[in-house]
């Protein structure tokens, strides 16, 4: 592998090329293409069901699968259990117990108002089913599991189904396995890419379907989530993986350097980016990027993700790197400032990490936060999976005659204002005189 001397785009404020905020930047017709493989996919599964899953199994997965053999057994989840070490089945467990402690702290909040007598109530019904898409190919994400599977099972959903690509042998990873046996998932079926999700979508002979689907996964599933979600509920656009770091002078370039080296290793579509106010900052990154990518672990993968969506920009204040930062509204957003506790307020993120501690592997795998988060600038309008994508909220309201009698001129002027005299009407029948 050649190193070039740039690893990354290094740009100022005054040279940024239009758009840039938008990472994974393809022609129209690649676009086009994407949405009618995808479409083409969907398609096939809603009309042939198993037939067609099997099918993309030995297609994309290399792998011989039947009906019988597409839920993944009882034996199979007690033999992955031999497959792993005990400090691995430790780690799950914990990272379990951080994210039930973190779900369960979100629905300790008041939901009853008493107003001048009338009294809302909200109450929170679990969703009856949801599919969790779980990643698979060069690497294994037990954490999705445990991230997407232990909300649903705090919320009380009943039928939690897991789906993951499995390998030539037809055996999905065990970790992945073990994962889903230590949260109580349901079901876990050896499908993957936008074929899993049109299975979970609108159900095969053997997959039922579900009401939900959650979980992130490459263009693929994204566009096949966005392509169902006329049919059946999604938790979010979430692609391929973002992170960008917000610097100064202050911060520590080596430790910048193994942030983004650490993002990039997702794969060759995942997004690091700094943004600083110190140039000479951004050229000891540089220059760690380079040392680092040479003895590092998945190197070529690394090399190849920074070099098509790496960058490092440098701006002239720290109010323009929160614009920059807000229009790009990343995934995961670190600020390693000497004010960042400042700064979180006004910035735009579906995670954000403050201090030179708080790296985003903390988030993935200790901080008991959830790591499917919106995507591609989606931050602006999307939050990170919790409880309550697997809840519907239903508010109750019991109003006494009192009460109504306090509010039944506001109705009248109301009512009258958009012409539905009737709806007036049946308040006032409440009150003959």
């Amino acid at each position: 592998m050649s190193m070039q001397p740039r690893i990354v785009k290094q740009w100022t404020t005054q040279t940024l090329p239009p758009n840039w905020f938008t990472p994974q930047q393809v022609d129209q017709k690649t676009v086009e293409s994407l949405e009618e493989t995808v479409k083409t996919i969907v398609s096939q599964v809603r009309k042939d069901g198993d037939k067609a899953l099997i099918e993309f199994a030995e297609k994309f997965d290399k792998v011989k699968l039947s009906s019988k053999t597409l839920l993944v057994s009882a034996d199979e989840i007690h033999e992955a259990y031999s497959k792993v070490t005990p400090q691995q089945i430790t780690a799950l467990q914990f990272i379990k117990q951080r994210v039930e402690t973190f779900q369960k702290q979100q629905l300790q909040s008041e939901n009853q108002i008493d107003t001048e007598g009338i009294a809302i109530r909200t109450v929170f019904c679990p969703l009856e089913s949801v599919g969790c898409y779980v990643p698979g190919g060069q690497a294994a994400y037990p954490s999705t599991v445990v991230m997407t599977a232990v909300p649903a099972k705090i919320a009380g959903v009943k039928r939690i189904v897991v789906c993951s690509p499995s390998d030539a042998e037809g055996k999905v990873n065990a970790l992945v396995l073990v994962a889903s046996d230590i949260c109580g998932v349901s079901e876990v079926y050896k499908v993957g890419g936008a074929q899993a999700i049109a299975a979970l979508a609108y159900g095969t002979q053997t997959i039922k379907s579900v009401r939900k689907i959650v979980g992130p996964g490459s263009k693929y599933v994204t566009v096949a989530k966005v392509l169902v979600s006329t049919d059946v509920a999604i938790d979010m656009p979430a692609g391929p993986s973002e992170v960008l770091i917000l610097a100064d002078e202050t911060a520590d370039p080596r430790l910048i350097a193994f942030d983004m080296v650490s993002q990039a290793e997702h794969g060759t579509d995942s997004v690091a980016g700094l943004i600083t106010t110190s140039e000479q900052l951004a050229e000891a990154v540089q220059k760690n990027l380079v040392n680092i990518i040479a003895s590092a672990e998945r190197s070529e993968k690394i090399f190849e993700s920074l070099k098509k969506y790496g960058f490092i920009i440098t701006c002239d204040s720290t109010d323009e790197m929160v614009m920059l930062s807000n229009q790009f509204a990343p995934e995961h957003l670190e600020v390693i400032t000497k004010n960042a506790k400042n700064l979180y307020e006004n910035l735009v993120a579906g995670l954000i990490l403050l201090g030179p501690y708080s790296p985003v592997s903390l988030s993935d795998y200790a901080s008991g936060t959830n790591h499917v988060l919106p995507t591609g600038t989606f931050a602006q309008s999307f939050s990170a999976l919790s409880v309550f994508d697997f809840l519907r909220r239903v508010s109750i309201v019991e109003c006494s005659k009192t009460g109504l009698e306090k509010v039944k001129d506001n109705v009248k002027v109301l009512a009258d204002a958009e012409n539905l005299p009737n709806h007036y009407k049946a308040i006032a029948a409440r009150f003959p005189e």
